[in-house]
Protein backbone atom coordinates (compact mmCIF):
# COMPACT_ATOMS: atom_id res chain seq x y z
CA UNK A 1 0.00 0.00 0.00
CA UNK A 2 1.24 3.47 -0.86
CA UNK A 3 -0.58 5.60 1.70
CA UNK A 4 2.25 5.59 4.29
CA UNK A 5 4.87 7.97 2.88
CA UNK A 6 7.05 8.60 5.90
CA UNK A 7 10.56 8.30 7.28
CA UNK A 8 12.55 5.11 6.65
CA UNK A 9 11.96 2.35 9.21
CA UNK A 10 8.67 3.84 10.39
CA UNK A 11 5.42 1.96 10.86
CA UNK A 12 1.78 2.97 10.96
CA UNK A 13 -1.29 1.16 12.32
CA UNK A 14 -4.45 1.78 10.32
CA UNK A 15 -8.13 2.19 11.19
CA UNK A 16 -11.14 3.21 9.11
CA UNK A 17 -14.66 4.46 9.77
CA UNK A 18 -17.71 3.69 7.62
CA UNK A 19 -18.92 7.11 6.43
CA UNK A 20 -22.35 5.87 5.43
CA UNK A 21 -23.11 5.02 9.08
CA UNK A 22 -22.97 8.74 9.95
CA UNK A 23 -25.28 9.81 7.10
CA UNK A 24 -29.02 9.82 7.74
CA UNK A 25 -31.78 9.32 5.16
CA UNK A 26 -32.26 13.08 4.78
CA UNK A 27 -28.61 13.49 3.73
CA UNK A 28 -27.39 15.12 6.94
CA UNK A 29 -24.00 14.05 8.29
CA UNK A 30 -23.83 13.43 12.06
CA UNK A 31 -20.84 15.62 12.88
CA UNK A 32 -20.94 15.04 16.63
CA UNK A 33 -21.02 11.23 16.38
CA UNK A 34 -18.26 11.29 13.79
CA UNK A 35 -15.97 13.42 15.96
CA UNK A 36 -16.63 11.21 18.97
CA UNK A 37 -15.73 8.09 16.98
CA UNK A 38 -12.55 9.69 15.67
CA UNK A 39 -11.41 10.59 19.19
CA UNK A 40 -11.96 7.02 20.43
CA UNK A 41 -10.14 5.43 17.49
CA UNK A 42 -7.17 7.82 17.73
CA UNK A 43 -6.80 7.00 21.43
CA UNK A 44 -6.79 3.27 20.66
CA UNK A 45 -4.28 3.70 17.85
CA UNK A 46 -1.88 5.64 20.06
CA UNK A 47 -2.06 2.86 22.66
CA UNK A 48 -1.22 0.32 19.95
CA UNK A 49 1.96 2.19 19.04
CA UNK A 50 3.47 1.31 22.40
CA UNK A 51 1.83 -2.10 22.77
CA UNK A 52 2.85 -3.51 19.39
CA UNK A 53 5.84 -5.65 18.48
CA UNK A 54 7.94 -4.67 15.46
CA UNK A 55 10.05 -6.80 13.11
CA UNK A 56 13.34 -4.95 13.75
CA UNK A 57 14.82 -2.73 16.44
CA UNK A 58 15.26 0.17 14.01
CA UNK A 59 11.55 0.10 13.11
CA UNK A 60 10.60 -0.07 16.79
CA UNK A 61 12.85 2.89 17.64
CA UNK A 62 11.66 5.09 14.75
CA UNK A 63 8.00 4.29 15.42
CA UNK A 64 8.43 5.23 19.07
CA UNK A 65 10.00 8.52 17.98
CA UNK A 66 7.29 9.56 15.50
CA UNK A 67 4.28 7.59 16.85
CA UNK A 68 2.59 7.57 13.43
CA UNK A 69 -1.05 6.53 13.20
CA UNK A 70 -3.32 6.31 10.16
CA UNK A 71 -7.01 6.89 10.74
CA UNK A 72 -9.16 6.99 7.63
CA UNK A 73 -12.55 6.08 6.26
CA UNK A 74 -14.31 3.85 3.77
CA UNK A 75 -17.52 3.91 1.72
CA UNK A 76 -16.96 7.40 0.30
CA UNK A 77 -18.32 6.38 -3.11
CA UNK A 78 -21.52 4.95 -1.63
CA UNK A 79 -21.97 8.01 0.60
CA UNK A 80 -21.80 10.36 -2.38
CA UNK A 81 -24.25 8.16 -4.26
CA UNK A 82 -26.64 8.21 -1.28
CA UNK A 83 -26.48 12.02 -1.30
CA UNK A 84 -27.21 12.12 -5.03
CA UNK A 85 -23.80 13.61 -5.84
CA UNK A 86 -21.81 12.28 -8.81
CA UNK A 87 -18.31 11.19 -7.82
CA UNK A 88 -16.91 13.50 -10.49
CA UNK A 89 -18.70 16.71 -9.46
CA UNK A 90 -17.92 19.93 -7.58
CA UNK A 91 -20.43 19.03 -4.86
CA UNK A 92 -18.99 15.54 -4.47
CA UNK A 93 -15.43 16.84 -4.17
CA UNK A 94 -16.43 19.59 -1.71
CA UNK A 95 -18.29 17.14 0.55
CA UNK A 96 -15.39 14.65 0.49
CA UNK A 97 -12.88 17.41 1.26
CA UNK A 98 -14.96 18.64 4.22
CA UNK A 99 -15.29 15.15 5.70
CA UNK A 100 -11.55 14.50 5.28
CA UNK A 101 -10.65 17.84 6.86
CA UNK A 102 -13.00 17.13 9.77
CA UNK A 103 -11.44 13.69 10.22
CA UNK A 104 -7.83 14.86 10.34
CA UNK A 105 -8.65 18.02 12.33
CA UNK A 106 -10.47 16.06 15.03
CA UNK A 107 -7.58 13.57 15.15
CA UNK A 108 -5.15 16.49 15.51
CA UNK A 109 -7.07 17.89 18.50
CA UNK A 110 -7.13 14.48 20.18
CA UNK A 111 -3.40 14.06 19.53
CA UNK A 112 -2.69 17.38 21.29
CA UNK A 113 -4.83 16.27 24.24
CA UNK A 114 -2.80 13.07 24.50
CA UNK A 115 0.40 15.11 24.24
CA UNK A 116 -0.77 17.29 27.12
CA UNK A 117 -1.32 14.20 29.31
CA UNK A 118 1.45 11.85 28.12
CA UNK A 119 3.90 14.14 26.39
CA UNK A 120 4.41 14.92 22.70
CA UNK A 121 6.17 12.58 20.30
CA UNK A 122 9.97 12.72 20.76
CA UNK A 123 10.40 14.05 17.20
CA UNK A 124 8.20 17.07 17.94
CA UNK A 125 10.90 18.90 19.88
CA UNK A 126 13.38 18.38 17.05
CA UNK A 127 11.18 20.18 14.52
CA UNK A 128 8.38 22.00 16.32
CA UNK A 129 8.31 24.85 13.79
CA UNK A 130 7.86 22.51 10.85
CA UNK A 131 5.22 20.54 12.74
CA UNK A 132 3.22 23.69 13.49
CA UNK A 133 3.66 24.81 9.88
CA UNK A 134 1.91 21.66 8.66
CA UNK A 135 -1.09 22.41 10.90
CA UNK A 136 -1.18 25.96 9.56
CA UNK A 137 -1.27 24.64 5.97
CA UNK A 138 -4.16 22.33 6.86
CA UNK A 139 -6.11 25.30 8.25
CA UNK A 140 -5.38 27.36 5.14
CA UNK A 141 -6.68 24.62 2.87
CA UNK A 142 -9.81 24.21 5.03
CA UNK A 143 -10.80 27.82 4.46
CA UNK A 144 -10.85 27.28 0.68
CA UNK A 145 -13.19 24.28 0.54
CA UNK A 146 -16.18 24.82 -1.71
CA UNK A 147 -19.56 25.13 -0.02
CA UNK A 148 -21.63 22.02 0.60
CA UNK A 149 -25.24 22.89 -0.20
CA UNK A 150 -26.79 20.07 1.76
CA UNK A 151 -25.08 20.94 5.05
CA UNK A 152 -23.52 24.41 5.29
CA UNK A 153 -22.56 23.96 8.96
CA UNK A 154 -20.10 21.24 7.93
CA UNK A 155 -17.76 23.82 6.39
CA UNK A 156 -17.99 26.06 9.44
CA UNK A 157 -17.16 23.20 11.78
CA UNK A 158 -14.09 22.23 9.73
CA UNK A 159 -12.59 25.72 10.09
CA UNK A 160 -13.34 25.74 13.85
CA UNK A 161 -11.67 22.36 14.36
CA UNK A 162 -8.48 23.30 12.55
CA UNK A 163 -8.28 26.67 14.29
CA UNK A 164 -8.44 24.88 17.64
CA UNK A 165 -5.90 22.26 16.55
CA UNK A 166 -3.39 24.93 15.47
CA UNK A 167 -3.81 26.80 18.74
CA UNK A 168 -3.32 23.68 20.86
CA UNK A 169 -0.28 22.31 18.97
CA UNK A 170 1.52 25.59 19.56
CA UNK A 171 0.92 25.22 23.30
CA UNK A 172 1.42 21.51 24.08
CA UNK A 173 2.71 19.87 20.91
CA UNK A 174 1.36 16.74 19.23
CA UNK A 175 1.50 13.09 20.23
CA UNK A 176 1.53 11.71 16.66
CA UNK A 177 3.52 12.86 13.64
CA UNK A 178 1.17 11.30 11.11
CA UNK A 179 -2.56 11.27 11.80
CA UNK A 180 -4.58 10.20 8.77
CA UNK A 181 -4.19 8.27 5.52
CA UNK A 182 -6.51 6.81 2.89
CA UNK A 183 -6.07 3.06 3.20
CA UNK A 184 -7.43 0.65 0.58
CA UNK A 185 -9.72 -1.11 3.14
CA UNK A 186 -10.21 -3.97 0.69
CA UNK A 187 -10.95 -6.56 3.38
CA UNK A 188 -12.49 -4.66 6.28
CA UNK A 189 -14.96 -2.93 3.96
CA UNK A 190 -16.68 -6.27 3.41
CA UNK A 191 -16.77 -6.83 7.17
CA UNK A 192 -18.44 -3.43 7.59
CA UNK A 193 -20.99 -4.13 4.81
CA UNK A 194 -19.64 -1.23 2.78
CA UNK A 195 -20.58 -0.96 -0.89
CA UNK A 196 -17.34 0.80 -1.80
CA UNK A 197 -13.79 0.68 -0.44
CA UNK A 198 -11.69 3.55 0.89
CA UNK A 199 -12.02 6.69 -1.18
CA UNK A 200 -12.95 4.71 -4.30
CA UNK A 201 -16.14 5.01 -6.31
CA UNK A 202 -18.05 1.81 -6.86
CA UNK A 203 -16.30 -0.56 -9.23
CA UNK A 204 -19.66 -1.51 -10.73
CA UNK A 205 -23.27 -1.56 -9.61
CA UNK A 206 -23.07 -5.36 -9.87
CA UNK A 207 -19.68 -6.94 -9.21
CA UNK A 208 -18.29 -10.47 -9.27
CA UNK A 209 -15.52 -11.31 -6.80
CA UNK A 210 -13.28 -14.32 -7.39
CA UNK A 211 -12.92 -16.38 -4.22
CA UNK A 212 -9.59 -17.89 -3.20
CA UNK A 213 -11.09 -21.35 -2.79
CA UNK A 214 -12.77 -21.21 -6.19
CA UNK A 215 -16.06 -19.83 -7.47
CA UNK A 216 -17.37 -16.28 -7.60
CA UNK A 217 -19.47 -14.08 -5.34
CA UNK A 218 -22.00 -11.65 -6.85
CA UNK A 219 -22.03 -8.31 -5.04
CA UNK A 220 -24.93 -5.91 -5.70
CA UNK A 221 -24.74 -2.26 -4.63
CA UNK A 222 -27.23 -1.74 -1.80
CA UNK A 223 -27.06 2.07 -1.95
CA UNK A 224 -28.86 2.42 -5.29
CA UNK A 225 -32.42 2.38 -3.83
CA UNK A 226 -31.44 4.99 -1.25
CA UNK A 227 -29.91 7.21 -3.93
CA UNK A 228 -33.00 6.91 -6.13
CA UNK A 229 -35.27 7.91 -3.24
CA UNK A 230 -32.98 10.87 -2.56
CA UNK A 231 -33.32 11.92 -6.20
CA UNK A 232 -37.13 11.93 -5.95
CA UNK A 233 -38.21 8.65 -7.56
CA UNK A 234 -41.31 6.85 -6.33
CA UNK A 235 -41.23 3.42 -4.70
CA UNK A 236 -42.58 1.76 -7.86
CA UNK A 237 -39.99 3.50 -10.03
CA UNK A 238 -37.20 2.55 -7.62
CA UNK A 239 -38.24 -1.10 -7.72
CA UNK A 240 -38.28 -1.19 -11.53
CA UNK A 241 -34.91 0.56 -11.84
CA UNK A 242 -33.27 -1.72 -9.27
CA UNK A 243 -34.67 -4.83 -10.99
CA UNK A 244 -33.31 -3.61 -14.33
CA UNK A 245 -29.84 -2.98 -12.86
CA UNK A 246 -29.75 -6.41 -11.21
CA UNK A 247 -30.61 -8.08 -14.52
CA UNK A 248 -28.59 -5.94 -16.94
CA UNK A 249 -25.71 -5.08 -14.57
CA UNK A 250 -25.91 -1.46 -15.73
CA UNK A 251 -27.99 1.67 -15.21
CA UNK A 252 -27.93 2.59 -18.90
CA UNK A 253 -31.37 2.19 -20.39
CA UNK A 254 -33.08 1.74 -17.03
CA UNK A 255 -36.78 2.71 -17.07
CA UNK A 256 -37.72 6.07 -15.50
CA UNK A 257 -34.05 7.02 -14.89
CA UNK A 258 -33.48 10.58 -16.10
CA UNK A 259 -30.33 11.27 -18.17
CA UNK A 260 -29.07 13.94 -15.75
CA UNK A 261 -28.94 11.33 -12.97
CA UNK A 262 -26.79 8.80 -14.84
CA UNK A 263 -23.60 10.45 -13.52
CA UNK A 264 -24.68 9.65 -9.93
CA UNK A 265 -24.41 5.95 -10.76
CA UNK A 266 -21.17 6.17 -12.75
CA UNK A 267 -18.58 3.59 -11.68
CA UNK A 268 -14.90 2.86 -12.12
CA UNK A 269 -15.59 0.10 -14.68
CA UNK A 270 -18.38 -0.86 -17.02
CA UNK A 271 -20.36 1.10 -19.61
CA UNK A 272 -21.03 4.18 -17.43
CA UNK A 273 -17.55 5.01 -16.24
CA UNK A 274 -15.79 7.84 -14.46
CA UNK A 275 -12.97 9.28 -16.56
CA UNK A 276 -9.44 9.10 -15.21
CA UNK A 277 -9.60 12.88 -14.81
CA UNK A 278 -12.53 12.44 -12.43
CA UNK A 279 -10.43 10.13 -10.26
CA UNK A 280 -7.55 12.60 -10.19
CA UNK A 281 -9.75 15.60 -9.39
CA UNK A 282 -11.22 13.79 -6.38
CA UNK A 283 -7.74 12.90 -5.14
CA UNK A 284 -6.53 16.47 -5.59
CA UNK A 285 -9.52 17.78 -3.62
CA UNK A 286 -8.90 15.65 -0.51
CA UNK A 287 -5.08 15.31 -0.57
CA UNK A 288 -4.49 18.56 1.43
CA UNK A 289 -6.41 17.10 4.38
CA UNK A 290 -4.65 13.75 4.74
CA UNK A 291 -1.44 13.63 6.76
CA UNK A 292 -0.14 10.86 4.55
CA UNK A 293 -1.09 9.77 1.08
CA UNK A 294 -3.93 7.88 -0.56
CA UNK A 295 -4.09 4.28 -1.68
CA UNK A 296 -6.34 4.88 -4.66
CA UNK A 297 -6.71 3.11 -7.98
CA UNK A 298 -7.20 5.14 -11.13
CA UNK A 299 -9.00 2.80 -13.51
CA UNK A 300 -8.31 3.24 -17.20
CA UNK A 301 -9.78 1.32 -20.18
CA UNK A 302 -8.03 -1.64 -21.74
CA UNK A 303 -7.21 0.37 -24.88
CA UNK A 304 -5.31 3.11 -22.98
CA UNK A 305 -2.00 3.95 -24.68
CA UNK A 306 1.44 4.55 -23.18
CA UNK A 307 1.22 8.26 -24.03
CA UNK A 308 -2.08 8.56 -22.15
CA UNK A 309 -0.58 6.88 -19.10
CA UNK A 310 2.36 9.28 -19.22
CA UNK A 311 0.03 12.28 -19.37
CA UNK A 312 -2.01 10.89 -16.46
CA UNK A 313 1.09 10.73 -14.26
CA UNK A 314 2.06 14.27 -15.21
CA UNK A 315 -1.45 15.53 -14.41
CA UNK A 316 -1.34 13.84 -11.00
CA UNK A 317 1.99 15.49 -10.21
CA UNK A 318 0.75 18.92 -11.28
CA UNK A 319 -2.34 18.53 -9.06
CA UNK A 320 -0.19 17.93 -5.99
CA UNK A 321 -1.17 14.29 -5.51
CA UNK A 322 1.44 12.39 -3.50
CA UNK A 323 1.04 9.04 -5.25
CA UNK A 324 -1.16 7.40 -7.84
CA UNK A 325 -1.77 3.79 -8.87
CA UNK A 326 -3.09 2.85 -12.30
CA UNK A 327 -5.03 -0.24 -13.30
CA UNK A 328 -5.73 -0.95 -16.95
CA UNK A 329 -8.77 -3.15 -17.36
CA UNK A 330 -8.04 -6.76 -18.36
CA UNK A 331 -4.28 -6.28 -18.04
CA UNK A 332 -4.06 -9.49 -15.99
CA UNK A 333 -5.02 -13.06 -16.81
CA UNK A 334 -7.38 -13.04 -13.84
CA UNK A 335 -8.46 -10.04 -11.80
CA UNK A 336 -10.18 -10.40 -8.39
CA UNK A 337 -13.07 -8.05 -9.19
CA UNK A 338 -14.95 -7.62 -12.45
CA UNK A 339 -18.21 -6.03 -13.52
CA UNK A 340 -19.63 -9.07 -15.30
CA UNK A 341 -19.22 -10.92 -18.53
CA UNK A 342 -17.39 -9.06 -21.25
CA UNK A 343 -17.43 -9.89 -24.94
CA UNK A 344 -14.03 -9.41 -26.52
CA UNK A 345 -13.62 -9.79 -30.27
CA UNK A 346 -10.50 -11.86 -30.87
CA UNK A 347 -8.93 -12.73 -34.20
CA UNK A 348 -10.37 -15.95 -35.58
CA UNK A 349 -6.99 -17.66 -35.59
CA UNK A 350 -6.70 -17.20 -31.81
CA UNK A 351 -9.92 -19.06 -31.02
CA UNK A 352 -9.09 -22.65 -30.09
CA UNK A 353 -11.60 -25.32 -31.05
CA UNK A 354 -12.89 -27.62 -28.35
CA UNK A 355 -11.27 -31.05 -28.64
CA UNK A 356 -13.60 -33.71 -30.04
CA UNK A 357 -13.22 -37.39 -29.25
CA UNK A 358 -13.13 -39.67 -32.28
CA UNK A 359 -14.29 -43.03 -31.02
CA UNK A 360 -13.40 -46.25 -32.78
CA UNK A 361 -16.10 -48.16 -34.68
CA UNK A 362 -17.99 -50.79 -32.73
CA UNK A 363 -16.34 -53.54 -34.79
CA UNK A 364 -12.70 -52.77 -35.56
CA UNK A 365 -9.50 -54.43 -36.58
CA UNK A 366 -6.62 -54.85 -34.15
CA UNK A 367 -3.19 -56.38 -33.97
CA UNK A 368 -1.69 -58.17 -30.98
CA UNK A 369 1.97 -58.90 -30.33
CA UNK A 370 3.76 -60.71 -27.55
CA UNK A 371 6.87 -59.23 -25.97
CA UNK A 372 9.53 -59.94 -23.39
CA UNK A 373 11.78 -57.33 -21.80
CA UNK A 374 14.34 -58.91 -19.44
CA UNK A 375 12.21 -61.25 -17.30
CA UNK A 376 8.91 -59.41 -17.93
CA UNK A 377 6.50 -60.96 -20.44
CA UNK A 378 3.28 -59.51 -21.76
CA UNK A 379 0.90 -58.82 -24.62
CA UNK A 380 -0.09 -55.59 -26.38
CA UNK A 381 -3.26 -55.17 -28.43
CA UNK A 382 -3.64 -52.10 -30.66
CA UNK A 383 -7.14 -51.24 -31.90
CA UNK A 384 -7.25 -49.46 -35.25
CA UNK A 385 -9.52 -47.07 -37.11
CA UNK A 386 -10.77 -48.05 -40.56
CA UNK A 387 -7.84 -46.18 -42.15
CA UNK A 388 -5.30 -48.16 -40.10
CA UNK A 389 -4.48 -45.48 -37.54
CA UNK A 390 -4.05 -46.71 -33.93
CA UNK A 391 -6.88 -45.60 -31.66
CA UNK A 392 -6.61 -47.67 -28.49
CA UNK A 393 -4.05 -49.63 -26.53
CA UNK A 394 -4.36 -52.63 -24.21
CA UNK A 395 -1.33 -53.80 -22.23
CA UNK A 396 -1.25 -57.04 -20.30
CA UNK A 397 1.83 -57.98 -18.27
CA UNK A 398 2.00 -61.39 -16.62
CA UNK A 399 3.56 -62.54 -13.34
CA UNK A 400 4.52 -59.00 -12.31
CA UNK A 401 2.08 -58.34 -9.49
CA UNK A 402 -1.07 -56.28 -9.34
CA UNK A 403 0.70 -52.93 -8.92
CA UNK A 404 2.60 -52.98 -12.21
CA UNK A 405 -0.40 -54.49 -14.00
CA UNK A 406 -2.66 -51.73 -12.69
CA UNK A 407 -0.18 -49.02 -13.63
CA UNK A 408 0.14 -50.38 -17.17
CA UNK A 409 -3.66 -50.60 -17.51
CA UNK A 410 -4.04 -46.98 -16.40
CA UNK A 411 -1.23 -45.91 -18.74
CA UNK A 412 -2.87 -47.71 -21.67
CA UNK A 413 -6.20 -46.01 -20.95
CA UNK A 414 -4.59 -42.56 -20.87
CA UNK A 415 -2.76 -43.17 -24.16
CA UNK A 416 -5.99 -44.46 -25.73
CA UNK A 417 -7.86 -41.30 -24.71
CA UNK A 418 -5.04 -39.17 -26.09
CA UNK A 419 -5.11 -40.94 -29.44
CA UNK A 420 -8.89 -40.58 -29.68
CA UNK A 421 -8.71 -36.86 -28.84
CA UNK A 422 -6.24 -36.22 -31.63
CA UNK A 423 -2.80 -36.48 -30.01
CA UNK A 424 -0.49 -37.78 -32.77
CA UNK A 425 1.18 -41.13 -32.16
CA UNK A 426 4.46 -39.46 -33.10
CA UNK A 427 4.07 -37.12 -30.11
CA UNK A 428 3.67 -40.07 -27.73
CA UNK A 429 6.70 -41.80 -29.24
CA UNK A 430 8.81 -38.67 -28.94
CA UNK A 431 7.81 -38.32 -25.29
CA UNK A 432 8.25 -41.91 -24.13
CA UNK A 433 11.04 -43.46 -26.22
CA UNK A 434 14.20 -43.49 -24.14
CA UNK A 435 12.59 -43.64 -20.69
CA UNK A 436 14.82 -45.64 -18.35
CA UNK A 437 13.57 -47.81 -15.49
CA UNK A 438 13.35 -51.47 -14.56
CA UNK A 439 12.55 -53.94 -16.01
CA UNK A 440 15.00 -53.22 -18.82
CA UNK A 441 17.40 -55.21 -20.95
CA UNK A 442 17.35 -57.71 -23.79
CA UNK A 443 14.07 -58.38 -25.61
CA UNK A 444 12.85 -61.23 -27.79
CA UNK A 445 12.04 -58.81 -30.63
CA UNK A 446 14.56 -59.06 -33.51
CA UNK A 447 13.82 -55.44 -34.49
CA UNK A 448 14.33 -54.01 -30.98
CA UNK A 449 17.06 -56.00 -29.29
CA UNK A 450 17.60 -53.73 -26.26
CA UNK A 451 15.02 -51.72 -24.33
CA UNK A 452 15.55 -49.18 -21.56
CA UNK A 453 12.13 -49.96 -20.06
CA UNK A 454 8.76 -51.46 -20.89
CA UNK A 455 7.52 -48.07 -22.09
CA UNK A 456 10.62 -47.58 -24.21
CA UNK A 457 10.07 -50.94 -25.92
CA UNK A 458 6.33 -50.50 -26.47
CA UNK A 459 6.65 -47.16 -28.24
CA UNK A 460 9.63 -48.30 -30.31
CA UNK A 461 7.49 -51.23 -31.46
CA UNK A 462 4.56 -48.92 -32.22
CA UNK A 463 6.87 -46.62 -34.18
CA UNK A 464 8.09 -49.52 -36.31
CA UNK A 465 4.52 -50.66 -36.97
CA UNK A 466 2.77 -47.33 -37.66
CA UNK A 467 5.27 -44.61 -38.62
CA UNK A 468 6.94 -44.09 -41.97
CA UNK A 469 10.68 -44.40 -42.39
CA UNK A 470 11.30 -40.60 -42.55
CA UNK A 471 9.27 -40.12 -39.36
CA UNK A 472 11.19 -42.87 -37.57
CA UNK A 473 14.50 -41.54 -38.88
CA UNK A 474 13.64 -38.16 -37.37
CA UNK A 475 12.89 -39.85 -34.03
CA UNK A 476 15.91 -42.14 -34.14
CA UNK A 477 13.82 -45.33 -34.05
CA UNK A 478 15.06 -47.80 -36.66
CA UNK A 479 14.78 -51.53 -37.27
CA UNK A 480 17.69 -53.95 -37.40
CA UNK A 481 18.02 -53.88 -41.19
CA UNK A 482 17.71 -50.10 -41.27
CA UNK A 483 20.54 -49.70 -38.78
CA UNK A 484 22.95 -51.56 -41.05
CA UNK A 485 25.07 -49.31 -43.27
CA UNK A 486 23.88 -49.62 -46.83
CA UNK A 487 26.11 -49.48 -49.88
CA UNK A 488 26.30 -45.90 -51.03
CA UNK A 489 24.84 -45.03 -54.44
CA UNK A 490 27.29 -45.39 -57.32
CA UNK A 491 29.61 -47.74 -55.45
CA UNK A 492 30.12 -51.31 -56.64
CA UNK A 493 30.73 -54.09 -54.16
CA UNK A 494 33.91 -56.17 -54.67
CA UNK A 495 35.33 -59.07 -52.72
CA UNK A 496 38.95 -58.16 -52.11
CA UNK A 497 41.17 -61.16 -51.65
CA UNK A 498 43.99 -61.10 -49.14
CA UNK A 499 46.69 -63.39 -47.84
CA UNK A 500 48.70 -63.23 -44.62
CA UNK A 501 51.57 -60.82 -44.81
CA UNK A 502 50.57 -59.43 -48.22
CA UNK A 503 50.63 -55.65 -48.59
CA UNK A 504 47.46 -54.30 -50.18
CA UNK A 505 49.26 -51.44 -51.80
CA UNK A 506 51.60 -53.74 -53.72
CA UNK A 507 49.27 -56.61 -54.65
CA UNK A 508 45.80 -55.11 -55.15
CA UNK A 509 44.62 -54.23 -58.60
CA UNK A 510 44.07 -50.64 -59.65
CA UNK A 511 40.31 -51.14 -59.39
CA UNK A 512 40.71 -52.40 -55.85
CA UNK A 513 42.74 -49.37 -54.83
CA UNK A 514 40.18 -47.06 -56.41
CA UNK A 515 37.45 -48.85 -54.49
CA UNK A 516 39.28 -48.35 -51.18
CA UNK A 517 39.92 -44.68 -51.90
CA UNK A 518 36.32 -44.10 -52.95
CA UNK A 519 34.74 -45.72 -49.92
CA UNK A 520 37.12 -44.13 -47.43
CA UNK A 521 36.10 -40.67 -48.61
CA UNK A 522 32.41 -41.25 -47.88
CA UNK A 523 30.82 -40.46 -44.48
CA UNK A 524 30.73 -43.23 -41.91
CA UNK A 525 27.66 -44.41 -40.11
CA UNK A 526 28.51 -42.39 -37.01
CA UNK A 527 28.32 -39.15 -39.01
CA UNK A 528 24.92 -39.86 -40.53
CA UNK A 529 21.50 -39.57 -38.89
CA UNK A 530 21.40 -43.35 -38.69
CA UNK A 531 24.30 -43.28 -36.25
CA UNK A 532 22.49 -40.98 -33.85
CA UNK A 533 19.97 -42.23 -31.30
CA UNK A 534 17.26 -39.97 -29.93
CA UNK A 535 17.72 -41.43 -26.44
CA UNK A 536 21.52 -41.23 -26.48
CA UNK A 537 22.89 -39.64 -23.27
CA UNK A 538 25.00 -36.49 -23.13
CA UNK A 539 28.75 -36.82 -22.69
CA UNK A 540 29.82 -36.35 -19.06
CA UNK A 541 33.01 -34.62 -20.22
CA UNK A 542 31.92 -32.12 -22.88
CA UNK A 543 28.12 -32.24 -22.95
CA UNK A 544 27.77 -33.35 -26.60
CA UNK A 545 25.17 -36.02 -27.41
CA UNK A 546 26.90 -39.38 -27.68
CA UNK A 547 26.57 -41.95 -30.47
CA UNK A 548 25.64 -45.60 -30.06
CA UNK A 549 28.55 -48.01 -30.55
CA UNK A 550 27.24 -51.53 -30.13
CA UNK A 551 25.59 -51.72 -26.73
CA UNK A 552 27.44 -48.62 -25.46
CA UNK A 553 27.81 -44.96 -26.41
CA UNK A 554 30.84 -43.00 -27.55
CA UNK A 555 31.39 -39.23 -27.79
CA UNK A 556 32.51 -38.12 -31.23
CA UNK A 557 33.94 -34.88 -29.83
CA UNK A 558 36.25 -35.96 -26.99
CA UNK A 559 36.31 -39.75 -27.35
CA UNK A 560 34.78 -40.56 -23.98
CA UNK A 561 32.68 -43.72 -23.71
CA UNK A 562 29.92 -44.95 -21.48
CA UNK A 563 32.19 -47.64 -20.08
CA UNK A 564 32.28 -50.51 -22.58
CA UNK A 565 35.29 -49.53 -24.67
Amino acid sequence: CSEHLRLPNSACNLASLNLLRFLNEEGSFDIEAFERSVRIVVTAQDILVGASDYPTESIAEMTAQSRDIGIGYTNLGASLMALGYPYDSEQGRAWAASITALLTGTAAIRSTELAQSLGPAPLFAADAAGWIGVYRMHLGAATHIGSVDVQPELNDRVVQVWSEALERVQLVGSRNAELSVAAPTGTISFMMDADTTGIEPDLGLVKFKKLVGGGTLQIVNQTVPRALRRLGYTSEQVAEIVAYIAEQQSALGAPHLRPEHLAVFACAMGDNVISYGGHLRMMAAIQPFFSGAMSKTVNVPAETTVDEVEQLLIDAWQMGIKCVALYRDNCKVGQPLSTGKQTIDLPAELVAAKPVREKLPRSRSSRTFEFRVADCKGFVTVGEYEDGRPGELFIRVSKQGSTLAGIMDAFAISVSHGLQYGVPLKAFIHAFVGMRFEPAGITDDPEVRLANSLIDYLFRRLALDYLTYPERLDLGVLGTDERLQQTLPGVEEHAVGSSPGLDLASSATEADRNFVETTSAEPSVSDSPLGQAMDAPLCMQCGIQMTRAGSCYVCSACGSTSGCS
